[in-house]
C-alpha cells in the first residue's frame, strides 16, 4: 500500500525476497518526488509498525515531558522504537526504510537474534535499497540498541552500497556484553523477548495494530503456538548449553578491524550491561580511517531524538551521503558529555582514553574500609557471604574538584570456601552528608557512576588483548578454584565518567549479587521485576548461580606484593 501523507511517500509493509526465498516486511519513507536520495536504512525486531506512544508508553510520555521540542518538530504519528523519527529526515532529502528482522513482525522465518543468516538479509537489503530508482546508491544505517547492534555485523561484510554506519549505544561482543558480563550469565535477554520481541513475532494473532495502516504489525499470517515456539529461539537454554566464548557468540559478534566504512560510535556514560562497552571497544578497533567517537548520558533512547542527537547524526550523515562539506572531516575525533553529579558539560578529545590521563591506583584497605593513595601495610583480610552486599571501600572527601573520565579495572587477591565465586563491582559517589549520588542511566532511573563482574572461575586474561585499565578475559574455559587458595583476579570497570566536588568521596563496593540501592518508594518494573539499581541486568540465570558453588564465602586478602587496588582514570585539569 502507497499513499502521500505529511509530504511523504510512504510504501507500507513491501516484501523484500532474500536469497533463501525468505521474505521481510519493510516501510519506506521518502521525499514526495520522483529525485534520488540517501537512504537511511535500519532493522530491528520491535515490530516497524508498533507505534513508539502504544508499545513504549512510559519511555515516550517521559521523553515528550522532558523534551518539548520533540512535539515542536514532529507530530510523532510514525514514531516507533529505536528507529529514526521520518518526520525529522524525510524533509531534509532522505529516504527511511525500516525492516522486521526475520521471524518478527511482518517478515517471516524463524527468530534467531545477531545469526549470521540475520546479517545477510541486512546485507541484501542494503543492496536493495542502494539499486532503487529513489536511492543515490548511497546507504546509511542508523538506530538505537539492537538496530545499532547489527551495524557492526553487516558492516563488517562489506556491502557496497553501505555508506557510513551510526549505531547508537549498540553492543559489538555477544558474549561479554549482551549474554554474559565478565563471565557470568544475564538474564537480560531471555527477560526481554517476551515483552518485547515475542509478543509482535510473526505470525502472532493477537498482535497490536498500526494506527496508520489499521494492519495487525506481526503480519497477515496467523501461526499456532507451537509453530510460535518453534519459529524463536530459546535464549536461556542456549546460554545454558553455552557457557563459554565459543563459535554460538563469535558467529553473532562483529569482525570490527573489517570495518572500513565511516563510523560514529555513540555511547552512554550509564549503559552499564549493554549499551556502552562495545561502542568504545569498536571506536578503538575498527578498520575504518574515519571514526568518531560520541558519549553522553540519560536514558539510552533520549538523546537519540533530542535536537543534540539528531543533529550531530544530520552533520554526519550529510557529509558521507550527500557530500555535503559542512565541516565534519574536521570535526575532533572523540566528542564527550563529561557528567557531573547533576548535569554534562561537552569536550572534545583528540583520542580515546584521552592521551592526558593519569591513570592513578586507590588502595583496598581492607582493614578500615579505607581506598587511597599509598598501600596499606601488613597482612590483611576479610571475608563476606558470596550472596551478600559484601564489603564497601571509600576514599576520604575530595579536597578539590576531580574528574575520573575513562575506563577502569580493579585487581583482587581473592579466595573462596567453594570451587568458584562471582565478583559484582559498583564504583559509587557520595556527597558530603554520606547520601549515595545517583543518575538517570541507559534502563536505570537511579544508577551508580559504573559496574563491573567476574566469575572467578573465568580470570584467565589473553595478555594479547589486554591493557592494564581494561583487562579482556579469554571466556574459553573455566579453571575452577581450591578453596581457600588465593588467586589474582582483573575486574573489568565499563567505561565512566564522573566529576567528583570538593567534599564529595568516592567509593568501591565488591559483592557477590547484584548492586541494589536502597531508595525508598515504588521501584519501576521492567519485564515484570523490580529493578533497583543495576537495570534489567540481573545475573540469576536459573540453573548457573543457584548452584551451591556460588553460595559459599568470598575472601579479599592482601600482603607484600599483592595490594587490591582500583586504577582509575584522572584527567587532569587543563
Amino acid at each position: 500500500m502507497s499513499e502521500v501523507r505529511d509530504g511523504m511517500r510512504i510504501d507500507w509493509d513491501v516484501r523484500l525476497t532474500m536469497s533463501d526465498g525468505v521474505t521481510l516486511a519493510a516501510d519506506i519513507f521518502r521525499p514526495d518526488d520522483d529525485a534520488e536520495h540517501p537512504v537511511l536504512l535500519a532493522a530491528g525486531p520491535y515490530g516497524k509498525g508498533l507505534s513508539f506512544a502504544e508499545g513504549f508508553a512510559y519511555q515516550f510520555e517521559a521523553l515528550l515531558r522532558d523534551h518539548p521540542e520533540l512535539a515542536e518538530k514532529s507530530s510523532n504519528a510514525y514514531q516507533v522504537w529505536e528507529y529514526p523519527d521520518p518526520e525529522r529526515w524525510v524533509p531534509d532529502g532522505y529516504v527511511c526504510v525500516r525492516i522486521d528482522t526475520r521471524g518478527t513482525g511482518g517478515s517471516e522465518g524463524a527468530i534467531d537474534f545477531f545469526s549470521p543468516r540475520e546479517t545477510q538479509d541486512l546485507y541484501e537489503s542494503v543492496e536493495w535499497a542502494g539499486t532503487q530508482p529513489w536511492s543515490n546508491g548511497k546507504v546509511g544505517m542508523l538506530g538505537i540498541s539492537y538496530l545499532a547492534s547489527n551495524q557492526w555485523l553487516v558492516a563488517a561484510a562489506a556491502p557496497p552500497h553501505l555508506a557510513a554506519i551510526c549505531p547508537w549505544e549498540g553492543a559489538s561482543d555477544f558474549f561479554r556484553e549482551y549474554t554474559h558480563h565478565g563471565g557470568i550469565p544475564s538474564e537480560f535477554l531471555p527477560s526481554w523477548m517476551p515483552y518485547q520481541v515475542t509478543r509482535i513475532q510473526h505470525g502472532r494473532a493477537e498482535a497490536p495494530t498500526n494506527p496508520n495502516t489499521g494492519r495487525r504489525v506481526s503480519g497477515l499470517a496467523v501461526r499456532t503456538e507451537q509453530e510460535l515456539a518453534d519459529n524463536a529461539i530459546a535464549l536461556a537454554d542456549v546460554m545454558r548449553a553455552n557457557p563459554f566464548d565459543n563459535d554460538y557468540y563469535r558467529d553473532r559478534s562483529a569482525a570490527l578491524e573489517k570495518i572500513t566504512v565511516p563510523v560514529l560510535s555513540s555511547a552512554n556514560w550509564g549503559g552499564m550491561g549493554l549499551h556502552s562497552r562495545g561502542n568504545f571497544e569498536a571506536y578503538s578497533r575498527v578498520g575504518s580511517g574515519q571514526r568518531w567517537l560520541e558519549v553522553h548520558g540519560l536514558e539510552h533512547w533520549t538523546e537519540f531524538y533530542t535536537d543534540y542527537g539528531v543533529e550531530l547524526q544530520r552533520r554526519f550523515f550529510d557529509h558521507f551521503l550527500k557530500g555535503v562539506d559542512n565541516g565534519w572531516d574536521r570535526q575532533p575525533p572523540v566528542q564527550l558529555k563529561v557528567r557531573t553529579p547533576d548535569a554534562f558539560f561537552l569536550r572534545h578529545e583528540q583520542e580515546w582514553p584521552p592521551a592526558r590521563t593519569a591513570w592513578t591506583p586507590y588502595y583496598l584497605d581492607l582493614a578500615t574500609g579505607g581506598l587511597g593513595s599509598e598501600p596499606p601495610a601488613g597482612n590483611q583480610e576479610i571475608g563476606f557471604a558470596a550472596r551478600s552486599e559484601g564489603a564497601m571501600f571509600t576514599t576520604p572527601p575530595f579536597s578539590q574538584e576531580t574528574e575520573f573520565t575513562g575506563p577502569a579495572a580493579l585487581k583482587l587477591f581473592a579466595a573462596s570456601s567453594t570451587d568458584d565465586a562471582d565478583l559484582c563491582v559498583t564504583v559509587h559517589l557520595f556527597d558530603p552528608a554520606g547520601a549515595e549520588v545517583l543518575f538517570a542511566t541507559a534502563s536505570e532511573p537511579h544508577g551508580p557512576v559504573s559496574q563491573g563482574w567476574l566469575r572467578l572461575s573465568q580470570r584467565t586474561l589473553d595478555p594479547s588483548r589486554s591493557l592494564p585499565y581494561r583487562p579482556w578475559h579469554r571466556h574459553t574455559a573455566a579453571a575452577p578454584l581450591t578453596p581457600s587458595e588465593t588467586y589474582e583476579a582483573d575486574v573489568e570497570i565499563w567505561p565512566l565518567s564522573i566529576v567528583v566536588p570538593a567534599g564529595y568521596r568516592l567509593g568501591i563496593s565488591v559483592r557477590g549479587q547484584d548492586y541494589e540501592h536502597d531508595l525508598p518508594g515504588r521501584p519501576v518494573i521492567a519485564y515484570g521485576r523490580e529493578i533497583r539499581g543495576s537495570g534489567a541486568y540481573w545475573h540469576e540465570l536459573p540453573g548457573d548461580r543457584d548452584r551451591p558453588a556460588f553460595d559459599g564465602t568470598t575472601i579479599l586478602r592482601a600482603s607484600a606484593g599483592r595490594r587490591p587496588y582500583v586504577l582509575l582514570p584522572l584527567v587532569p585539569n587543563e
